[in-house]
């Protein structure tokens, strides 16, 4: 039932975000620091069938980290973690192993 209330909430505009997040992304891509969680969506490279389960913006040592949490087709989870100024792949748990 989550996954099917996420896919549905991110069909709406500025939702997706974790609870909290979204008046400080919402600032944060007005005053142009950060890319929106939409257009961070276009760039990710997800897997066939792969959907976004969970988002949540973080400040860290004064940068913005977007932590998306992906679900694939069979369940797999995978945690990743975006550069929210340019979208640049900094972490991919998928790839630590």
């Amino acid at each position: 039932m989550r996954i099917l209330l996420t896919a549905v909430l991110l069909t709406l505009p500025g939702l997706g975000l974790a609870d909290g997040d979204h008046t400080r992304a919402r600032e944060a891509v007005r005053r142009g620091e950060i890319l929106s969680l939409s257009t961070l969506l276009e760039r990710v490279p997800l897997a066939r069938g792969e959907r976004l389960l969970e988002a949540e913006l973080e400040r860290d040592d004064g940068r913005w980290i977007y932590e998306l949490e992906l679900i694939s087709a069979d369940g797999e989870v995978r945690e990743i973690e975006l550069d929210a100024a340019t979208g640049e792949l900094l972490v991919d748990e998928d790839d630590e192993d």
